[in-house]
């Protein structure tokens, strides 16, 4: 058990819409639950909404959710979390997308889960934003809506968007915000909990693991990477980095040369300036639209080491 510093729980909304998976959901849940268990404390307040006054949210199958507030309430969240199945693209809610776009507006990072992003993307909200989606409906969302920056990977946080390709991914996909909330050590503690000890990055599984990619196993070295690529387009400092790795920015420093040969926050850029590239070669969007996708929208940073790629670009899948 872990005792952590005290402080407000963050609230997090869950809209299961009907005909939601329930190992989605709660994949996305439980994580947060246990969180609380293993902290002996209310760091996390799931409120989970629903479509209709006074309905159960029902799943694909006989399971149904009971909801603690409706669509169109007024709720104070740091997170929603849509959680979608069956034929997301189909959806047509005008009531449901609009409630969507003005929580957004209010500052809530807006999340979704299995057919969840293809939800957000008709309400308007993941334009100029890495995302991700479940495979089965990755083809139908491209052809709906070809401009977006779609990749074949497990889950996707671009600033204040969060996207899940659902199945067991959310549970990695909380791992990691829990990291970036409570720090490395205590989301281990809580994905140990569940027997989930092969924590998956967030590209897999569409990529080598974590350990051949970095080309090192020291367990701060992994724990700031894995961060890293969770924080492309809104880069974090390296007291962030270190403190989710558990060691002092020194030391973090340290085992970033010795092991690979440049110092953390360097290696980071030269991430998301992979990132970048990937994204010019492979969608059309502009070089401004790259650079907030990436984390260089100010204008001390810059595009320009990278190699020119050709004006024509294929279909705006992204294979990491």
């Amino acid at each position: 058990m872990s005792t952590l510093p005290s402080r407000p729980a963050r609230r997090i909304g869950i809209l299961p819409l009907p005909g939601f998976a329930m190992l989605a959901y709660a994949a996305t849940t439980e994580m947060l639950r246990a969180a609380n268990l293993q902290a002996r404390a209310p760091l996390y307040e799931v409120i989970n909404i629903g479509t209709e006054p006074g309905l159960a949210a029902q799943s694909s199958g006989a399971a149904q959710v009971v909801c603690q507030a409706q669509v169109g309430d007024d709720l104070e969240l740091e997170y929603l979390f849509v959680v979608a199945g069956g034929d997301p693209v189909s959806f047509d809610d005008k009531r449901v997308l609009s409630w969507l776009s003005r929580v957004a507006r209010q500052g809530t990072k807006m999340g979704g889960v299995s057919g969840g992003p293809v939800i957000l993307a008709k309400a308007g909200l993941m334009d100029g934003r890495r995302m991700t989606v479940h495979w089965e409906h990755a083809e139908a969302l491209a052809e709906m809506s070809p401009h977006l920056m779609l990749e074949r990977s497990l889950y996707v946080i671009d600033r204040d968007r969060v996207t899940c390709a659902g199945g067991t991914a959310p549970m990695d996909l909380m791992h990691a915000l829990i990291a970036t909330h409570h720090g490395a050590a205590f989301a281990r503690m809580v994905s140990d909990w569940f027997m989930h000890t092969e924590v998956r990055p967030s590209a897999g599984p569409q990529r080598a693991g974590l350990v051949e990619r970095v080309g090192s196993r020291v367990p701060a070295i992994l724990d700031a990477v894995e961060m890293m690529e969770s924080h492309v387009a809104d880069p974090v400092t390296l007291a962030d980095l270190a403190g989710t790795a558990g060691v002092s920015p020194r030391q973090l420093n340290r085992l970033f040369r010795d092991k690979l040969g440049r110092s953390t926050m360097v290696y980071y850029r030269e991430l998301r300036l992979r990132t970048a590239q990937a994204l010019l070669r492979n969608t059309p969007l502009s070089l401004t639209q790259v650079a907030l996708a990436t984390g260089f929208a100010n204008s001390a940073h810059s595009l320009a080491p990278m190699p020119r790629v050709s004006a024509s670009r294929p279909r705006p899948i992204v294979d990491p």
